[in-house]
């Protein structure tokens, strides 16, 4: 065996110290460009989740409840930290190469990979075509595999430049979007209106939307548009400044965003812990309980079979006893009986009594808890009408007070033994109430009245007939109740909702404080004591509070 030294020189000491910075740094590498790459994800998803909620907003025009008369005024309002109305219809355009790409979609991870691909959408087979192209020769493509792709597939065409002069735009100038990365690619529209500014233009489309579009995005054989915005020298240091601002704000809300993940990711696996092990104690009690119920029924069976065979034995020593009289005349007996073995003999028909009362309350007993330990699966309600009427008859045969109450409780009766009677005599009609109400329900064009005629013999024990139907013979008959019915009226007292279910009231409750004929005074809730907020409208626009 060869012993290995080590050296305590300075030396060793320096290339030990080394080793550990290269691994430490080599660690901080990895944490660090792992974090930052999952910034950048949830940056990305974020802005989809957004994309989803800007068409929300514009496709119900939920803007016009903020005031704002067009959705480009709203982003303009709104949105400009985040870019405004230019960079909204840029992710607008994202979120059409995504739809229209179809299985290809789950590859474009932002909206930067999607601008070369935004003058494909109008043609969906080719736009496949230049995704699966880009995929075969990148499995994680960027931006400028996507556009490689795209170029191979529609060569672009190529634009005739132009000189840098002020615009001329005459009164009504024909042009057409011809930056890919526009949302507007592809279509014309005129200008009938001066320009904003020296690098922009007001385009109006065929379809009456008027756009704010940078000369750069635009291309007319007729007009020419500087291509390049110039700033004077003295911009040139302030907007330096500004982006370095910007900047460093960006990295810190990513740092931000970063440390909020984490917590959140923390927060969540714990909650999942905590989740778990209450599952797993509420399983264990469950466990318990069960096994102390078995452990009950186990000892119960076991009385009842102690009981049954000292029954038999008492009614064997009862036959006997009785056959020996009849075998024997009673005049034979006249000094064998005297008034002791009379005593023990009542006294032992007695207890053979008292025991038969005692094995049959038992008995009932039983059935009780079997049924509420396993009650039939297919009709619950008739395990619950057994089992009343075993407690009656386990109240009835020991006397208990409890017993009785139970059974009136799941009877639905009062607790006294002629109630609980009367209420076994009117179940005993249930199977017969069901069977001719469900003949009424399956003729054709039943009515209310048809089924009126019937159901009204049955009225003492409508809700166990209707525990007893199926859902859709009661909605059946729900039906045939309401048509029979006037339709209701909102008036004064009724508590309403709005009819349009794009308003704001469609699902508030409101109520009808003041009827002005035509139309009618609605105070909406504004918590549950109270209703604030008054508005009047027409009935037609209103409707009944469902809840």
């Amino acid at each position: 065996m060869t012993t290995q030294t080590i050296s305590n020189s300075p030396a060793s000491c320096t290339d030990l110290s080394a080793e550990n910075s290269q691994t430490t740094s080599a660690s901080d590498y990895v944490d660090l460009n792992t974090s930052i790459k999952e910034t950048f994800a949830a940056i990305d998803r974020f802005e989809w989740q957004a994309v989803d909620e800007i068409l929300q907003m514009r496709e119900r025009q939920i803007y016009l409840e903020g005031g704002y008369t067009n959705f480009e005024e709203y982003c303009q309002r709104e949105l400009s930290a985040w870019g405004g109305y230019r960079r909204i219809n840029q992710l607008l355009g994202a979120k059409k190469v995504i739809e229209a790409a179809g299985e290809f979609g789950g590859h474009i991870k932002n909206e930067r990979q999607s601008r070369p691909l935004l003058r494909l959408v109008k043609e969906p087979e080719k736009l496949k075509q230049a995704l699966a192209i880009a995929l075969e020769q990148n499995p994680s493509p960027s931006e400028s595999d996507f556009a490689a792709a795209a170029k191979k597939v529609v060569p672009p065409t190529v634009r005739k430049k132009h000189p840098v002069q002020e615009p001329m735009v005459p009164e009504i100038t024909k042009v057409t979007v011809s930056s890919q990365s526009h949302f507007k690619y592809g279509e014309s529209g005129i200008i009938e209106a001066d320009p904003p500014n020296n690098y922009q233009q007001i385009v109006t489309f065929p379809d009456g939307e008027r756009l704010l579009i940078n000369n750069a995005d635009l291309d007319t054989f007729s007009v020419s548009f500087p291509r390049e915005r110039r700033y004077p020298a003295e911009y040139t240091e302030v907007i330096a400044a500004l982006e370095q601002q910007h900047r460093q704000e960006l990295e810190r809300l990513e740092q931000e965003l970063r440390v909020g993940l984490q917590a959140e990711a923390s927060a969540r696996a714990e909650a999942q812990i905590q989740e778990q092990l209450e599952a797993y104690q509420k399983l264990l009690q469950q466990q318990k309980e069960q096994n102390i119920q078995l452990q009950q029924r186990l000892d119960e069976m076991e009385n009842l079979r102690q009981l049954e065979f000292e029954n038999q034995q008492l009614q064997q020593r009862i036959q006997e006893l009785e056959h020996a009289v009849q075998e024997h005349p009673s005049q034979q007996w006249g000094n064998t009986f005297n008034k002791q073995a009379t005593k023990a003999l009542n006294k032992q028909v007695k207890q053979a009594l008292e025991r038969t009362i005692d094995l049959r309350s038992a008995l009932a007993a039983a059935l009780a808890l079997s049924l509420a330990t396993e009650p039939p699966k297919e009709n619950a309600q008739e395990c619950l009408r057994l089992m009343g009427l075993a407690l009656g008859h386990l109240a009835s045969a020991m006397n208990n007070t409890q017993a009785l109450e139970a059974a009136a409780l799941i009877l639905g009766s009062e607790p006294t033994p002629q109630a609980i009677a009367y209420r076994a005599e009117q179940l005993q009609l249930l199977p017969q109430a069901v069977s001719d109400i469900r003949q009424v329900l399956v003729k054709p064009g039943c009515s209310w009245q048809d089924f009126w005629d019937v159901a009204q013999e049955y009225q003492a024990i409508e809700q166990d007939y209707l525990a007893e139907l199926t859902t859709q013979e009661t909605d059946l008959i729900a039906a045939l109740q309401k048509a029979s019915a006037e339709p209701p009226v909102i008036g004064l007292g009724s508590i309403v909702a709005h009819a349009d279910p794009y308003d704001r009231f469609y699902v508030a409750r409101g109520k009808v404080i003041e009827d002005l004929g035509e139309e009618v005074v609605v105070a909406w809730e504004h918590s549950k004591e109270k209703f604030q907020k008054t508005d009047k409208y027409s009935r037609d626009k209103l409707r009944l509070w469902q809840g």
